[in-house]
C-alpha cells in the first residue's frame, strides 16, 4: 500500500510503501474490543476497599439473649446495624485479565489497518520544529485539521515538539514503543512519522 508523505508545513514530501501485513489487514472489531478491555482492566489500580464485619470497631459480646427478645443477634458489628461491616464489598485485587501475546500483536496491527482503511492515517516526514512553542505548534496542527490526533514518532520523540504539544487538548504524542490500541482508537487521526512506520513494521512483521 502506497501513501503520500506530508510535512508539518502541509507540503508533499514524497511517498512511502506500507507493509500490507501490518497496515492492510481485515478489520476485526472483536479483536479490538478484547484488546481495549485488556488495556483498561490492566491499568485499574484495584485499591478500592471497604471494612467488613471483622474490621469495624465494636464489642464482640453478644448484644442480647438468644431467645425472648425478638430477632436474634450476635454482634453489634453485623451489617444490618449502623456502623456495622459491609457485606460482599470491594476488596483490594488485581483486575488484569489474560490475553495471548499473539492476539495483542494482531490487535495493534488491526488498529493500524483500521485507520488506514478509514483514510485517517497520515505519514509525516519528521516532527522537527525550530523551537518548543505551544502556540506555534497548535497553530500548525489547527491548519492541518488535527483537532483529535495521536502522533507517533520513532524510538524517541523530538524534544521540542513533545514539549510544545503536551498542553494541546486532544493531541497525544508517543514514541513508537508506546503505540497502543486504545490510544489509536480514542483519537480521530493517527499520525506516524517515517521513523515510526519503520519501527512499527519491524516490531510487528
Amino acid at each position: 500500500m502506497k501513501i503520500a508523505v506530508t510535512s508539518l508545513e502541509n507540503k508533499k514530501a514524497g511517498d512511502i510503501e506500507l507493509n500490507d501485513a501490518v497496515f492492510g489487514l481485515t478489520v476485526r472489531g472483536d479483536i479490538l474490543s478484547r484488546m481495549v478491555n485488556y488495556q483498561l482492566a490492566k491499568r485499574r489500580a484495584g485499591t478500592h476497599k471497604v471494612k467488613e464485619r471483622g474490621e469495624v470497631s465494636g464489642s464482640t459480646r453478644k448484644i442480647k439473649r438468644q431467645k425472648g427478645g425478638g430477632a436474634r443477634h450476635g454482634s453489634i458489628r453485623a451489617n444490618i446495624f449502623r456502623g456495622g461491616g459491609v457485606v460482599h464489598g470491594p476488596r483490594v485485587r488485581d483486575h488484569a485479565i489474560e490475553l495471548p501475546k499473539k492476539v495483542r500483536k494482531l490487535a495493534l496491527k488491526t488498529a493500524l489497518s483500521a485507520k488506514a482503511a478509514e483514510g485517517k492515517l497520515i505519514v509525516l516526514d519528521s516532527l522537527n520544529v525550530g523551537e518548543a512553542k505551544t502556540s506555534a505548534v497548535a497553530k500548525t496542527l489547527a491548519g492541518l485539521g488535527w483537532s483529535s490526533a495521536l502522533i507517533v514518532d520513532g524510538a524517541s520523540v523530538s524534544e521540542n515538539f513533545a514539549r510544545a504539544a503536551r498542553n494541546i487538548p486532544g493531541v497525544d504524542v508517543l514514541p513508537s514503543q508506546g503505540a497502543n490500541v486504545y490510544d489509536i482508537l480514542r483519537r480521530d487521526t493517527l499520525v506516524l512519522t517515517k521513523d515510526a512506520v519503520e519501527a512499527l513494521e519491524a516490531r510487528l512483521s
